[in-house]
């Protein structure tokens, strides 16, 4: 059986992938505020339409 992402425990079938409501309701609040927001350099991003060499 695999493990809550939250707090660890075991996840129950009711709330997979997580062991609660608490927990899934836990991930949601990260999700809304940002917490798992993917970090982009400068590097990342792309030059522009006119500037990219062929």
């Amino acid at each position: 059986m695999s493990a809550c992402p939250v707090c660890g425990k075991p996840v129950q079938p009711e709330y997979r992938p997580f062991c609660s409501k608490r927990c899934a309701d836990v991930d949601l609040h990260r999700w809304l505020k940002g917490s798992y927001a993917i970090p982009v350099s400068d590097e990342d991003e792309h030059p522009a339409d006119g500037d990219a060499e062929d």
